[in-house]
């Protein structure tokens, strides 16, 4: 049940970060649910194909799509509200991947993948949605630009699985584990901490 409210808020996170975009692109109304939805589901989606586990999650309980048609339908009702809260767009957006990335790494451990193969299907199934989302709305996809993205998702498996290996108890294990992404995605825009560019001018 722990499992399944962090997979569901993420799924509502990330929703919202899509209608957010959608709206910005000014796109209508069927297509602001499936910009919504390909971004909640997609990383998901990635993940159950890579460890075999068919049909993908969404496909087989409804309470997904229901979340998503929901999560939707307020958004649009209150866009205004939301496009209020201060850079809002990244909020969700980093809610989401902190959420998905324990997801990820909760799944890579059932289907018995070693840490270094958890954490990258964490980090694919934060990821992938938001890619999917940036390139149906010609955006060059978050994860590539300058913004520290994927690499904090890393770092917070690598800080959920360091602390398990000190005996912490694995739901609190989890929860410092997406604390710490939102936290360090945080901190890294506040001060503009970003990979360096290989490109020199």
């Amino acid at each position: 049940m722990f499992y399944l409210v962090i997979d569901i808020l993420g799924t509502v996170a990330f929703a919202i970060s899509g209608v957010l975009v959608a709206m910005q692109k000014k796109l209508d109304l069927f297509g602001v649910f499936i910009i919504a939805f390909v971004t909640a589901v997609g990383g998901g989606t990635l993940r159950d194909l890579l460890i075999g586990n068919t049909p993908v999650g969404w496909m087989k309980t409804p309470i997904y799509i229901l979340t998503i048609t929901i999560t939707v339908i307020i958004a649009i009702l209150f866009i205004n509200q939301i496009k209020h809260l201060r850079k809002s767009l990244f909020l969700f957006d980093t809610i989401g991947i902190g959420l998905y990335t324990m997801v990820g790494i909760e799944k890579g451990l059932a289907a018995n993948l070693s840490p270094i193969m958890c954490i990258a299907l964490g980090t694919m199934t934060a990821s992938f949605g938001g890619v999917i989302r940036d390139i149906l709305c010609n955006e060059i996809p978050v994860i590539f630009r300058k913004e520290i993205y994927a690499t904090v998702c890393i770092l917070g498996g690598l800080v959920y699985f360091i602390l398990i290996q000190f005996s912490v108890d694995t739901q609190i294990a989890y929860v410092f584990g997406i604390s710490s992404i939102i936290a360090m995605r945080l901190i890294a825009v506040k001060f503009k901490i970003s990979l360096p560019n290989i490109y020199r001018r």
